[in-house]
């Protein structure tokens, strides 16, 4: 096991689903918005089934996810360090059968898998805008993970509108204060928004996450708010009980 590991690198487990994923903190770890993504995503059990995550880091969606299905999952990362995380990690975890990684920019994904194939897509985007008196990570992996150095949202629904098949699906974890830009650009896209739900820090504090569920091709109108997701138990550090379930299984 210990010789997928490179230096500074550690593994970390997601307890409810047995999942391993190799981590270095100088380069990417997963957070919760990863896991509750991929909590909140639902994917076709069948194994003609395709689905495809998009900016996957180190691969924490798309590993957390593959319990869920029986279809093949695609992960697409840009960066070379990252997607070399992800592919060890597949391999830790037995899944090079279930999960391929692909190591390009998700501009040429029409390279990999057709127009209209794909079933469902998932995307944890870079966060901020990249604007010129934007502060940005003096990381590089990090910088570019958080902010759309290397891509956006437009071209991220291009590429979401290209790959899925009419009523396919994508899910989302965003910032809510913009929410409004990510709901104008998938509507711009052909991607109807669906479902959206917000994640709080606590009960009393704003929303600092928030989840959203299209469809491409999808009728106007319809949309659902779910109840939001508490993470933490009123003034303490403990996790509410979704989200212990979540991390570490019932």
């Amino acid at each position: 096991m210990n010789n997928l590991l490179k230096e500074n690198e550690r593994i970390d487990q997601l307890y409810s689903n047995d999942i391993k994923i190799i981590q270095n903190p100088e380069v990417f770890s997963f957070s919760l918005d990863a896991v509750l993504l991929s909590d909140f995503a639902k994917l076709p059990k069948k194994d003609s089934s395709v689905t495809v995550d998009l900016c996957s880091g180190n691969g924490a969606v798309g590993l957390f996810m593959s319990h869920k299905t029986r279809g093949k999952i695609w992960e697409i990362e840009l960066q070379p360090r990252l997607a070399d995380m992800a592919k060890r990690s597949v391999e830790l975890n037995n899944l090079e059968n279930k999960i391929e990684v692909i190591n390009d920019d998700l501009d040429n994904s029409t390279d990999y898998l057709a127009k209209d194939s794909v079933d469902v897509i998932t995307c944890n985007p870079p966060y901020f805008p990249n604007l010129d008196n934007s502060k940005k990570n003096p990381n590089k992996y990090l910088a570019i993970a958080r902010h759309e150095i290397t891509t956006n949202l437009d071209k991220i629904n291009t590429v979401c509108s290209d790959l899925l098949k009419t009523n396919g699906k994508v899910f989302f974890v965003y910032r809510p204060d913009r929410l409004l830009e990510l709901l104008d650009s998938m509507k711009s896209h052909d991607i109807m928004p669906k479902v959206i739900r917000f994640i709080h820090p606590r009960k009393q504090k704003d929303a600092n996450m928030v989840l959203i569920e299209g469809i491409k091709s999808g009728k106007n109108g319809g949309t659902k708010i779910l109840p939001p997701i508490t993470v933490y138990q009123d003034e303490s550090n403990e996790y509410t009980e979704y989200v212990r379930n979540v991390l570490y299984g019932k």
